[in-house]
């Protein structure tokens, strides 16, 4: 009779365990494993069924979280899919371990919808993990006519409060990921990488969104490293070493006369190595809107091009009246701190609309020298208004004001 008890206890204690490893650890966690869902993850069978099913799975659980894996060792191969919320779970997670790759051959996806893989309308998402998420996109890249226009890889689209870290993203048909219409958002610890001659593959692209923290990673991409949209405002950028790629860009802004808007960025202690652009803001003649209270601090630059430039004529290049137009006002913009070499001799360009022009612009500490040895570098300056204090080579429409206060 007492072994009999002994066995009943011991299988009582053993499928706590089992419930316990399945269903989290006691706090109110399920999860659930793609593989659970029919995924296969040889990298040839389509597994998107699988992954939608298993995600309804997590976006439908009542736990107060629940954890979407996506197991190591294995690669998955996924046609376009929405994740879609909202969900009844309070913190969806997304655990990624192994590889996602899209499919290499444009003419087979089927579906055309800008994006491979969105995340949408998703609350408190953490989406994390060691593993690596594949655009295949070298196939885009060639110009030649396909069915879709090339899709951005991942998308996250009112996802308030999210949570991005870890991860790897590969060679995305366009962007590596897209940033819209979100209030809150942190990401970290990130590596996307794309070649220098593939298009359009910026790393992150916000718009319409507020409170986003992009810290402590690497992008080597063909086109901006991050590009900050329409409607961004209070967004903190620290740590990145950025090349290759187009730098850091506020904008493109004010198309086809659009109302346009980004306030409150600071881009600090970073790096452009070997990149086309550094710190840059860019605007259409003719736009409307404003860019305002812009701090790039403490930059590292390594042979790149145009280290810092402000160009209002994003549109008119070549044209000789570039500077009569009207654009956005870009104003209380501050660069300090910048450190390197520029691979060309022109280092700083602020090259502002002739109304309302350029305002406020602060530069200080700053020493940026050729890359080629024993050449000179030069400033060029138009339409803007401000102070240069301590800064190599000298910015000769501003200002020199050593009683300013900084």
């Amino acid at each position: 009779m007492k072994n009999i008890q002994k066995f009943v206890i011991r299988f009582i204690v053993l499928i706590c365990i089992t419930l316990s490893n399945y269903f989290g650890t006691g706090h109110g966690e399920a999860v659930f494993n793609v593989l659970d869902y029919g995924a296969v993850g040889d990298g040839i069978q389509d597994d998107s069924q699988a992954f939608l099913k298993a995600w309804g799975a997590v976006c439908g659980q009542g736990e107060s979280s629940a954890t979407l894996v996506i197991p190591a060792g294995k690669t998955f191969l996924l046609q376009p899919i929405d994740l879609a919320g909202p969900c009844q779970t309070n913190s969806p997670h997304v655990q990624v371990l192994g590889k996602m790759v899209a499919p290499a051959d444009p003419n087979v996806w089927e579906k055309c919808g800008g994006f491979w893989l969105s995340f949408l309308s998703i609350q408190n998402l953490i989406m994390d993990g060691s593993g690596e998420i594949d655009g295949q996109g070298s196939s885009w890249w060639n110009g030649k006519q396909t069915k879709c226009q090339r899709p951005i890889a991942v998308q996250f689209n009112k996802c308030n409060n999210l949570q991005l870290s870890g991860l790897t993203l590969l060679n995305p048909p366009n962007a590596h990921i897209q940033i819209f219409g979100t209030n809150s958002a942190y990401l970290a610890n990130l590596h996307l990488n794309a070649p220098e001659d593939s298009p359009n593959t910026d790393g992150i692209k916000i718009g319409a969104s507020t409170y986003v923290q992009i810290h402590d990673s690497v992008i080597a991409t063909g086109d901006d490293c991050i590009a900050l949209l329409n409607g961004t405002n209070y967004i903190n950028i620290t740590n990145i070493a950025c090349g290759p790629g187009h730098g850091i860009s506020v904008g493109s802004l004010g198309g086809n006369g659009d109302y346009s808007v980004v306030e409150g960025v600071r881009v600090y202690n970073c790096s452009f190595n070997g990149t086309t652009n550094g710190a840059r803001i860019k605007t259409y003649q003719g736009g409307r809107g404003y860019v305002r209270k812009i701090h790039f601090d403490k930059i590292t630059l390594i042979a790149a091009q145009n280290p810092i430039i402000i160009d209002q004529n994003y549109n008119a290049h070549g044209n000789s009246n570039i500077n009569q137009e009207t654009s956005l006002e870009v104003s209380d913009v501050t660069y300090s701190g910048f450190e390197g070499t520029s691979a060309d001799e022109q280092a700083i360009t602020i090259a502002c609309s002739a109304s309302p022009g350029c305002l406020n612009i602060t530069m200080y500490g700053n020493k940026i020298t050729s890359s080629a040895p024993g050449k000179d570098v030069f400033a060029s300056c138009n339409n803007a208004k401000g102070t240069s204090i301590d800064t190599v080579p000298i910015v000769p429409c501003l200002s020199s004001n050593s009683n300013v206060q900084l």
